[in-house]
Formats: C-alpha cells, sequence, structure tokens
C-alpha cells in the first residue's frame, strides 16, 4: 500500500448515512456493464448491505471528505475441491473522475486482509474480457485463471 493513497482514501463498511452515494456508485457500476437496475432492486442490495445475517458485504472508499467513491460488494463461498472457503469479490467500481488514483488499491488491499483474518483461501472474481483497464490492474494484484464462466437460466415454472 503507498502512503499516498493511505493518506488520501480510507476503506470501511457502508453506514446508514451512505445510500445516496452507495446508490451513485451503484448506478455507475450498473451502467458501465449495461445491466438495468431499478430502485427495487438497488433497495434489496442495499439492504442486503445493512443486514447482518446476510452474506453479502460491502466496503465503501472514502476521499479526505469522507465522501465515499468507490465501492466492492462481497461474500464467502465454499469450495469443494480444496475443502476450504473463499472470499468472492461481486462487484467493484471506482467513480470516474478518480480512477488511477488508488482507490481501488486501498479497497482491494481491505478486502485481502478481511481475506486473511477470515482464513479465506483466496479471493476470487470475473470481469468482462473487454475492460482492459480493469484488467490491467487485477493483472498487478491477482492471477487470472484459466477457467471460463458460465451461466444457466432456472427451469421454467410457467405451465
Amino acid at each position: 500500500m503507498s502512503t499516498t493513497a493511505a493518506k488520501r482514501w480510507t476503506v470501511s463498511a457502508p453506514e446508514a448515512g451512505d445510500h445516496p452515494a452507495w446508490r451513485e456508485l451503484f448506478r455507475g457500476y450498473c451502467a458501465f456493464y449495461r445491466v438495468p437496475m431499478p430502485e427495487e432492486k438497488a433497495e434489496l442490495v442495499w439492504s442486503w448491505l445493512n443486514d447482518p445475517a446476510h452474506e453479502l458485504e460491502g466496503l465503501l472508499a472514502r476521499d479526505a471528505d469522507g465522501t465515499p467513491v468507490g465501492l466492492a460488494h462481497f461474500r464467502p463461498f465454499c469450495r469443494p475441491l480444496h475443502g476450504a472457503v473463499g472470499g468472492f469479490l461481486d462487484d467493484l467500481f471506482v467513480a470516474p473522475e478518480v480512477r488511477g488514483g488508488g482507490a481501488v488499491d486501498e479497497l482491494l488491499a481491505r478486502l485481502r486482509e478481511i481475506a486473511a483474518e477470515r482464513g479465506w483461501s483466496t479471493v476470487r472474481w470475473i470481469t468482462a474480457d473487454d475492460n482492459h483497464r480493469a484488467r490491467s490492474k487485477y493483472d498487478q494484484v491477482a492471477t487470472r485463471t484459466m477457467f471460463v464462466t458460465y451461466d444457466m437460466a432456472p427451469e421454467s415454472t410457467d405451465s
């Protein structure tokens, strides 16, 4: 962790008052991936982040004024092949105007600390093949795997 980034950014869990800033960041994340996010679904995600019993957790990178400028959503996942638990980074987003300033490094560093504290064997995530800027950062901090991801729709329940 660089001293400049450490002084410029802080990382902590979202708090109730962070909702408007988190929503703007999450809106930006959804727009980047061209995924519609109706308010009711965004509110559901926010409720998960604020429910200590839910597996999804979040982090916010904050600037020197405490304003959230980046988010990370993560959760544990079982790894039967390894007899271990890992952490899965579902979402990672930094506001375009602060990209390149170290906020993403601080989010990933905190997630790495959480993984160590919890005994997770790895932190895993996926990204779009054409997300070149993010991939150049990820190549610096993690090892790319050769696994291909598939999504299968559930069986239709329409009769």
